[in-house]
């Protein structure tokens, strides 16, 4: 027996391409009762493209995809990629080499062949989940060559989705392809950037989802007349411990309980909307897991058990539409009208030495030893490299769930008062590791002044290769501010870098944490001296400016011709956000001057 009825949650737009886009859902199986999934029934996710040039919707091609249970009924699907038979494979050449389809019938039917999406065009599709029977052991399992030869003519049922249980806010998603890969740099880009969404208590849930409604309106044209291309998430989108990691109250350390945060973070009726109305990417931070999470926490048995139920929500829920640049990890790269982003894991593979303490901490994972086998910040530098040789000053996004400036003014590198007797040289090395600094405070931080080696790698590289137009997106602090990034010494001459952070979509406890006050706004200034040293010739300070505290989300916009890049803090009823004296208050925007890339 087999019934089609709406996504329980979804359809979500993620990562997306000039001629792709994962389209993701999860089921809502009416007999099952939130993490205990009914074993007696199999969900399958079915997909439709809509015709909508007119008066009446058709469902041209349509497919089945899985919604595994072990994902808890989610699942994706990819428009546009391979052959898809029917029922999507990741790898059609693979299926080739394994056989299997052999065992189809001969010649491929016409919709098995997946055709591409154009470039830079608006489509629409439908989603339903397909319930059947499952009378098979848990063990056991299907191919999706087996499996499809017993679901319905996909063909006979489609028309479905365009039936009186289909709400188009339950079912459909739109979304835009980016611009042609192998085209020129587009002339602007446009897109949105955020993180930290606490959840909100009680009365309070409808909050926390409040500023999601103004930033639809960005991808229609919204207040500056051209649409956005994506929103960046960068971290934070659930909070599993909503106190604290070290209070048992309202912590998750189950996985009905993470479950429970993210339908309840994704069911938010304005969230809903945007995810289904524009291509989103996302990428965790410590509050998907546990409050400053380490890799090194894992040796611990409990630690262990939660980590692992914490990064399969995480894989089911955020990793699963976004792109698959390195395989099963979690960092990606996508890039959008010419203009690159590597997206970092700043969370899973940061390991901290609590015995050798700075000299051994490590952000992006250990150091590679073996070129076969290149580590997260080997990746990276490479694809600075590449970047650069290949595009030459096109701004270069890093996004780093993490701040990579300003730092804390109680993590900074220069001397703690009092803590300056003895003090033989302030050489790179001792400023760097801390042995007559301010090493204790900078080791307790949950950002980049605890990862001195890795912080110092990076720069390295930047100035050696001369890395132009680095620019680095951030959350986590709930205090959005810009930052200009200057280099001292010959070899680094006419270097730009930035770092834009944007936090947070909710945070109603401005008073525990954020103060503008707390970060260093000058590097250079004796009050707030903080350089980080790159060797012996090159240095790098930076200024930081237009903090806020409020609730907000930034949008980016890059122009070409003119070689600037404006930063727009938008509050959450989508109005600028205010700063400056209460009796001259103007909107947050900064614009900032790049080298040029035309």
């Amino acid at each position: 027996m087999a019934s089609l009825r709406p996504p329980g949650l979804g359809p979500l737009v993620g990562a997306t391409t000039d001629s792709t886009c994962r389209i993701w859902i999860r089921a809502g199986d009416p007999a099952d009762h939130r993490a205990d999934l009914d074993e007696d029934r199999r969900t399958i996710g079915v997909i439709g493209m809509l015709d909508t040039s007119k008066p009446q919707a058709t469902v041209t091609d349509a497919w089945y995809f899985r919604l595994q249970r072990e994902f808890d009924r989610t699942g994706t699907f990819a428009l546009g990629k391979d052959v898809q038979l029917g029922f999507y494979s990741t790898d059609f050449q693979e299926q080739i080499a394994k056989g299997v389809i052999n065992s189809l019938p001969a010649p491929l039917p016409p919709e098995a062949i997946a055709r591409p999406l154009e470039p830079d065009k608006q489509y629409t599709v439908r989603c339903g989940t397909l319930t059947i029977d499952d009378p098979m052991p848990n063990a056991a399992s299907l191919s999706d060559w087996e499996l499809i030869q017993r679901l319905p003519d996909i063909n006979k049922i489609k028309g479905e989705l365009l039936g009186p249980n289909f709400k188009e806010t339950e079912c459909q998603a739109t979304f835009r392809t980016f611009p042609a890969a192998a085209g020129a740099v587009e002339d602007s880009l446009s897109f949105l950037l955020g993180s930290c969404r606490y959840p909100g208590l009680l009365w309070k849930i409808k909050e926390a989802d409040r500023i999601f409604g103004p930033m639809q309106a960005h991808f229609k044209g919204g207040p500056l007349g051209k649409p956005a291309r994506y929103t960046m998430m960068c971290g934070d989108q659930v909070y599993a411990d909503m106190l604290n990691r070290m209070i048992p109250i309202l912590r998750a350390d189950t996985f009905e309980e993470f479950q429970e945060r993210y339908l309840t973070a994704y069911s938010g009726p304005n969230l809903r909307q945007l995810l289904r109305s524009s291509t989103t990417y996302m990428i965790l931070d410590d509050h998907e897991i546990e409050d400053n999470w380490t890799q090194d926490r894992v040796t611990d048995q409990g630690q262990h058990h939660l980590f692992n139920i914490a990064i399969g929500a995480y894989q089911s829920y955020q990793w699963s539409h976004s792109p698959r640049t390195f395989g099963q990890l979690f960092y990606y790269t996508f890039e959008c009208g010419g203009y690159p982003t590597f997206v970092l894991d700043t969370r899973t593979q940061r390991f901290k030495d609590d015995q050798v303490g700075l000299r051994d901490n490590h952000l992006l994972g250990r150091p590679s030893i073996d070129p076969d086998h290149p580590g997260q910040l080997q990746r990276l530098l490479d694809w600075l490299s590449v970047q650069q040789k290949q595009r030459k000053n096109v701004p270069k996004f890093i996004v780093t769930s993490s701040v990579f400036v300003p730092n804390d003014m109680s993590e900074r590198i220069a001397p703690v008062q009092g803590m300056t007797k003895g003090i033989k040289s302030k050489t790179a090395d001792n400023m760097l590791f801390g042995e007559y600094w301010n090493r204790d405070r900078r080791n307790d931080s949950d950002s980049w002044p605890a990862y001195p080696n890795t912080r110092l790698a990076l720069l390295k590289h930047i100035v050696d290769e001369k890395i132009q137009n680095v620019v680095f997106l951030a959350g986590d602090i709930h205090c959005s501010n810009t930052a200009v990034i200057e280099f001292d010494g010959k070899d680094a001459k006419g270097l730009k870098a930035f770092s834009i952070t944007s936090s947070a979509f909710y945070w109603p406890f401005p008073f525990a944490d954020g103060d503008p006050n707390n970060y260093v706004h000058n590097s250079r200034d004796a009050k707030q001296s903080d350089p980080f040293p790159i060797g012996t010739d090159a240095a790098m300070h930076y200024k930081s400016f237009g903090y806020t505290q409020e609730d907000n989300f930034t949008r980016i916009d890059l122009d070409k011709a003119a070689s600037t890049l404006t930063v727009r803090v938008f509050d959450k009823e989508g109005n600028p956000v205010l700063v400056g004296p209460d009796n001259n208050k103007q909107p947050l925007i900064n614009t900032l001057q790049l080298a040029s890339w035309s």
